[in-house]
């Protein structure tokens, strides 16, 4: 085989890995909603602790984020996707013998953690192996970590109901994640010794085009994590079955999907994002109002809405990150960055639904938090022009400020 076939083949494993891996890191959260009710029986936790189930893990995604730099310095990216998919395999694995509220909450975090290591470092991966196709390798990314949500949405009841046990429903998962890690194992390129040196997260964090994105972020996925936890028991309320409430579920998360992998694709000739971030905020904020006014008159057309803006908000999102720094390394350091802080916020909202719930006996209170959240993006993001990239963080600066740090006192 010549060089060029060579590397095509390369490629072609290397995005097999791609979508491998981003299939496995939303099945676990998703899975929980469809079976709510059987799972709250059997382990005794209520509205509020199954919130944790969505809680925990988006915690654990914003808390080890940050730490992203540091596993690609020390450990190296290749041996922590590794890890981490391992991880996720034996979480999911442990939920086959899972009967006290403490263990599902256990499972919950071991779940979160590998899935946190994943994101924390798999973005840097993909500017560095694709760096004139990032925009859409990262589209490719952001498609088959929803359409993983819409698997476990749908698989879960339906294995459960098959097998006649909640526990298969969520345990299966194992199987995909041990596939996913052998494949990264085979095909990612082995780690190189990397310069110490700058400290980037420490620098990115004194910018506030950071915060700013690690806020656009967090309120658009906490968006994300609300409707992964409480779209199908909302339905269920109504008198779904799990079966229908997580077939539901899976239509928003493939809705999530194909705009994931639409959306960069379309906006890939144009530098400015903006507007594109709009159309999926829009999309989003329909979605809740429909779920506001009359779930019950159009609720698939709900799931469509709110999973093509959220879907494609955070395949764009993803790649607004990317957009602002050359260097791989650099932009991975800032995409953990945001992911962090981003994960962190996301996890609190479900919780908060929760308690709405409790205290007004219905959903409505929480769908309105979420579309004031949607207008608040709507606003922030409006900053992010590509002309300001340059000021708002900047490769030079780094180096620049690498050498000030470096040159003697």
């Amino acid at each position: 085989m010549d060089h060029e076939g060579h590397s095509r083949a390369t490629n072609v494993l290397l995005l097999a890995v791609v979508a491998l891996v981003g299939l496995n890191l939303r099945p676990f959260i998703t899975g929980i909603g469809p079976l709510a009710t059987r799972v709250s029986e059997e382990t005794g936790l209520g509205l509020q602790g199954m919130a944790l189930l969505t809680l925990v893990p988006m915690l654990l995604m914003g808390v080890f984020a940050f730490a992203g730099p540091s596993l690609q310095a020390k450990l190296g990216v290749r041996r922590s996707v590794i890890v981490a998919l391992a991880v996720l395999a034996f979480g999911s694995f442990l939920r086959l013998f899972v009967t006290r509220d403490w263990q599902m909450v256990g499972t919950a975090a071991l779940l979160g953690l590998g899935a946190a290591i994943v994101q924390a470092v798999f973005p840097g991966i993909v500017k560095q192996q694709f760096p004139r196709h990032a925009g859409l390798v990262m589209g490719l990314y952001s498609a088959m970590l929803m359409g993983g949500g819409a698997i476990g949405a749908q698989m879960a009841p339906l294995i459960a109901g098959r097998v006649g046990d909640w526990h298969a429903g969520l345990a299966w998962m194992a199987a995909p994640a041990l596939l996913a890690a052998s494949l990264a194992a085979c095909c990612l390129p082995r780690d190189e010794a990397r310069r110490t040196g700058v400290n980037a997260a420490a620098i990115f964090l004194k910018r506030p085009r950071t915060w700013l994105l690690m806020a656009c972020f967090g309120l658009v996925n906490g968006g994300y994590s609300t409707a992964v936890a409480w779209l199908a028991p909302a339905y269920q309320e109504l008198g779904w079955t799990s079966a229908a409430s997580g077939g539901l579920l899976a239509i928003m998360a493939v809705a999530q999907a194909l705009a994931a992998l639409l959306l960069p694709t379309l906006a890939s000739r144009y530098i400015d994002r903006r507007p594109w971030l709009c159309l999926t905020l829009a999309m989003q904020g329909m979605g809740f109002i429909a779920l506001m006014i009359k779930p019950e008159a159009t609720p698939v057309l709900c799931a469509v809405l709110l999973g093509a803006g959220l879907g494609g908000c955070f395949s764009l999102s993803m790649i607004v990150v990317l957009d602002h720094l050359a260097e791989p390394a650099e932009a991975g350091a800032l995409s953990a960055l945001m992911q962090g802080g981003g994960f962190l916020i996301a996890a609190i909202p479900p919780w908060i639904v929760a308690v709405l719930h409790n205290a007004t006996g219905n959903f409505l209170a929480g769908w309105l938090l979420h579309l004031a959240c949607v207008a608040v993006v709507t606003v922030l993001y409006w900053y992010v022009d590509p002309r300001s990239y340059e000021k708002a963080i900047s490769g030079r600066i780094l180096r620049k400020e690498d050498q000030a740090s470096s040159s003697p006192p």
